[in-house]
């Protein structure tokens, strides 16, 4: 017979591995649901049929309106620079009062917490509300999203607008485009927040779900249309959008909607029947990169009179996220991982892979390490990347190992930390993820593994990025950029300014050709 210790060891043991398989089982698992439900899009072959319906929505105010708190340096915005260029641009507003704001959506600003406008909402709400097609740069965690909702929807509800649930066509008054599921459905919550209370209907489609439900859904009323691109040529098609009545197209991250991965579907939806003209349209571009390539492409969806705005310096990073980068061997990274983990504790951290692959492998390492982790990628069923978030939004699991599909937009509470395990391709996806820290004035860390076998080609990138945020730069890293190649007149101090007028490119640049991008994973749909 075992003695007591043996056996409590024995548990503990048993236990453990438990949790493990669990947490591996969590990270790992990817299911397909096939069933006599909907296609996930029509025309496409070999495609499993979806039929998830996600969870209603709470409809309490109180869950509705949860939000943070603006961090220490929220004022500091206001000494950031911004810079409009274009043909007789509105004045700013400094208070929302100066708005004009009908009374429901002032009483959503409020409960919402907002209290004073952001410089990229200054300057967006008015161009907006004059009528004027927008190119907007502003850093992450700035209030892009609500710098194009606000005006929206003010001017529907001055001209009382309302959703007609007895059209088997819906014509919306607005369509928002975004790269990724998690992002698109992010904006619909930010509109269906502002327009509680009020006549205007906000509806999001994308894919992972039953497109049957999204369609129903659709059928009980649209003024405002949220989509990831698949899905949303995918109801257009099918006769249930029709695109007369629109007012305004918004392509939130424009620089990821308008590069490779994204430019033909965007052509063909600009292209769609009955879709207004960009002279009969109101066209509205959000991100926090513009590389002088999707600027110059940018231009032909936009009116000629169009403003560029540019808060900070185009490109840049969040001055509110302490960079730091380290060198580290491709074999050493697991484990410089797990030493960081086991000291930032509980803090919430996302860790940034380069494949789904690596995605699930450093989760299920993490979790044998006994640090309650999850992870989101392409390859997750839409069940499992909402299960994901929401683990790691409550805390259950405070660690989320992603790839890209998580590096743009996605505004979670209380991110203390960025670990890039695996440096993007380019810097601006680099900007991007760190952006998912340091938001709305609160401040975050960001530290990013460097492997001199593998990323000597970002060296100078990161340089410039980390100069221009004042923050330290290893010698060592100054001395593999000026080793790169093609660095004639390279100065790892240079300031780096926008120009005069971005409308034709400035600020920031990366060195050499800006890599052609993929779309980011399956998040066509």
């Amino acid at each position: 017979m075992a003695a007591p210790e043996e056996e409590e060891v024995k548990a503990h043991s048993e236990s453990r591995n438990f949790r493990v398989q669990r947490c591996i089982v969590n990270s790992l698992f990817v299911s397909i649901s096939v069933s006599t439900g909907d296609c996930e899009n029509e025309g496409e072959d070999a495609r499993p049929r979806v039929t998830y319906v996600p969870p209603p929505l709470a409809e309490d105010e109180d869950t509705i309106f949860a939000h943070y708190a603006s961090g220490i340096n929220f004022n500091k915005y206001d000494d950031i620079m911004v810079d409009v260029s274009g043909l007789n641009p509105p004045p700013a507003i400094l208070t929302f009062e100066e708005a004009r704001l009908c009374e429901s959506l002032k009483r959503n600003v409020a409960k919402s917490g907002y209290i004073k406008p952001t410089p990229v909402q200054k300057h967006g709400i008015p161009i907006i509300a004059a009528g004027r097609d927008i190119m907007a740069c502003a850093q992450t965690g700035s209030g892009k999203t609500a710098a194009f909702l606000l005006p929206i929807l003010q001017q529907m509800m001055a001209d009382g607008v309302a959703a007609s649930a007895f059209s088997e066509q819906q014509e919306p008054e607005a369509i928002i485009v975004a790269p990724t599921r998690e992002l698109i459905n992010q904006i619909y919550m930010e509109a269906r927040k502002f327009a509680h209370g009020t006549c205007v209907r906000p509806v999001v489609v994308y894919g992972g779900i039953s497109t049957g439900h999204q369609i129903r859904d659709l059928m009980r009323g649209c003024n405002i249309l949220c989509g990831t691109p698949g899905r949303l040529m995918d109801v257009i098609g099918r006769g249930k959008v029709g695109l007369t009545k629109l007012r305004y197209l918004i392509l939130d991250e424009a620089d990821r909607m308008l590069d490779m991965g994204f430019e033909q579907e965007m052509r063909r939806l600009v292209g769609s029947p009955g879709m207004p003209s960009k002279e009969d349209r109101q066209t509205l571009m959000f991100s926090a990169t513009y590389p002088e390539d999707i600027q110059r492409m940018a231009a032909d969806f936009l009116k000629k009179d169009y403003l560029f705005l540019a808060v900070g310096m185009v490109g840049g990073a969040c001055s509110d996220v302490e960079q730091r980068v380290i060198q580290v061997t491709k074999f050493s990274k697991r484990d410089e991982l797990l030493d960081m983990l086991r000291n930032t504790g509980d803090e919430r951290t996302m860790v940034f892979v380069e494949t789904k692959r690596q995605a699930d492998f450093i989760a299920a390492f993490l979790c044998q390490e006994n640090v309650a982790t999850t992870s989101i990628h392409g390859d997750r069923e839409q069940r499992e990347r909402e299960q994901a978030l929401g683990d790691f939004r409550s805390g259950k699991c405070p660690v989320l190992v992603a790839t890209s599909v998580a590096a743009r937009g996605l505004d979670i509470k209380d991110v203390q930390h960025v670990v890039n395990f695996d440096l993007p391709s380019n810097i601006d996806d680099y900007v991007h993820r760190i952006g998912r820290t340091g938001r709305c004035g609160n401040t975050g860390r960001a530290v990013s593994f460097y492997d001199p076998e593998a990323d000597c080609q970002l060296a100078r990138s990161l340089v410039k990025i980390l100069s221009s945020a004042n923050q330290e730069v290893p010698a060592w890293l100054e001395e593999s950029a000026l080793g790169a190649h093609g660095t004639s007149g390279f100065n790892p101090h240079g300031r780096v300014f926008a120009s005069t007028d971005s409308r034709k490119g400035g600020g920031f640049q990366s060195e050499g050709v800006r890599p052609a991008q993929p779309p980011i994973e399956e998040d066509w749909e």
